[in-house]
Parts: structure tokens; sequence; C-alpha cells
């Protein structure tokens, strides 16, 4: 058999919800390989059809959604429609006894049959869904999915952007971000560091999003409410993790803002912040 591989097919920016760690945002990067006997092109597969196909399928599966492995404890899962939209509610107990609760468009939650939501664990399901895409001449499919590899500091985000068109609006997606600090021209490792660790596992918020608080076991929860052109979306969740802006949570609006408290902190110094959003794009701020 002939074989044919695409690595960086694309990057799946999604959260999934974690017993500990809460709402958890990711990036996984995915390669691909694929084996069988030539058409009559002379090909194992197209690459412009891997690239479309392959990649809108899987994309379809996690990526800018809220993952959830069934078999979570306390998870109580409701399915309804709202006139024609089919709609999801859940509520989640931690182990910390903080809640989750998320009231949203069906779309952007997906439930897997799974204990935790790993790579090794999610891969038997996207590739299922993958070879449904195939042509008869491809006889294997490998899928790889990979963390992008790091050095330096790093963080995991959630957020939702009610103004985007695309699926960014859903209010619980996320990314696993890098981020450089620039001060007076030296990068400034110490200052990551110092982020990486503020924002662990954090949920990003806007200001303007909040509707309420409520009280659950003894701690405050923020309840976060928009309308946007996919639906509307409700998210409760522990004040401990969350970080609020007085902006929208673009990775633009993101690097601004860490910029803009670096240089209040530190007005005599010349500040540039490399923000990231996942792998290999961001914004750049400058102070």
């Amino acid at each position: 058999m002939n074989r044919l591989f695409v690595d960086d097919l694309t990057v799946l920016d999604f959260s999934y919800l974690h017993p500990g760690r809460g709402i958890v945002g990711e990036s996984w990067i995915v390669d691909i390989e694929l084996a069988g006997e030539l058409d009559a092109q002379g090909m194992v597969f197209d690459f412009g059809h891997v690239k479309k196909l392959l990649k809108q399928s899987i994309e379809s599966t996690i990526d800018h959604k809220l993952v959830i492995p069934e078999q979570l404890q306390y998870l109580d899962v409701e399915h309804y429609n709202e006139g024609d939209v089919a709609r999801t509610d859940l509520s989640a107990t931690l182990a910390d006894g903080s809640l989750v609760r998320l009231s949203c468009p069906a779309e952007a939650i997906v439930i897997l049959p799974l204990a935790d939501i790993q790579i090794d664990t999610v891969v038997p399901l996207l590739k299922q869904q993958l070879q449904a895409a195939l042509p008869p001449n491809v006889k294997e499919l490998s899928l790889y999915l990979r963390e992008e590899v790091i050095q330096g500091p790093y963080y995991h985000y959630t957020h939702g952007l009610k103004k985007h068109e695309g699926d960014c609006q859903r209010i619980a997606h996320g990314h696993r971000s890098r981020i450089e600090i620039y001060s007076d021209g030296r990068r400034s490792q110490l200052t990551e560091y110092q982020w990486a660790k503020r924002w662990k596992d954090i949920y990003l918020g806007h200001s303007e999003d909040v509707v309420s608080e409520e009280m659950h076991n003894g701690r405050k929860h923020i309840v976060f409410e928009y309308e946007s052109s996919q639906g509307r979306f409700r998210l409760v969740i522990a004040e401990q993790s969350v970080y609020m802006l007085e902006t929208e949570t673009t990775v633009e609006c993101i690097a601004e803002h860490i910029a803009a408290r670096l240089k209040r902190q530190n007005p005599q110094n010349r500040f540039r912040v490399k923000a990231f959003e996942g792998v290999r794009k961001g914004a750049i701020a400058e102070r």
C-alpha cells in the first residue's frame, strides 16, 4: 500500500471539564497518515480534499466546544428543544464543592463516553469520525494528536466572544497558550511565569456579561450570560476560577490588558507583550 501524511492538519481549540481543575482550555495539533491503493489520479487521496474534507470533519467533533466526560461524577445533563433550537443544560459539582453550570445551544457542547479527557482516550473517537469521510481506496487511517512543545511558561484559558461571527462566540471554549513578555527589549521569563501562574486554568470573563452572583456550598459564583447569533449562553462558575476584564476577551485585548498592567506597575519601562491564542497565532501589544 501507498502512504501519505499531513502534519499540522489543524489545531483543535476547545475546553474540557475536569473534576479537579474545572474548565480547562486546551489546544491539540492534528497529524494524519493515510494508507491505501492509488486512485485514477495516481493518488491515495487528493491533498486538497484532505485539507478541506478531513479538516472540516475533525473540527466538527470538539473544536470550539466544551467537552464533557460522560462518566464524570456528580454530572447532570438535560437536552431539550426551545422552539427550533436544540439546547443543553448541564450542572457539575467539582472536587472542591464548587459548581459549573452551563446552558447553551447543543452544538456548543459534546459529551464523550469517557471517564476523562486525554489525548489517548479521545483519539479513537475522533478517528471513527474521520473514517466516515474517507474514499474506498483508503484502507488505513492513523490519527495523532499532540500538544505544542513549549519551552517556557504557558497557561490554559477559557472564554467566549459574544460579538464573534463564528464559533468563538461559544461561552466556554479555550486554548493552551504561550506568552512572551519583554521589558526594555529583554525577555522577562519571571514576569511570564507570574502571569502563567495567575492564569492557570482560568476563565477570562468580560465584566459586561456578568448578570448576577450566586452562593453555592459557601463559595461565590459568577453568572455570565449573553445572546449571540448562535443563541443564548449562560455560564455559572466559581469566582476563584475567574479573571475579569473590562473589555472583550479577544487575544488583542488580552495582550493589551497585560501590557497596560505592567506599564502601570513600572511606568519607566517599555513593555512588549506577545500573547498567543492557541498555537502559532496571537497578538502583540506595546506600552
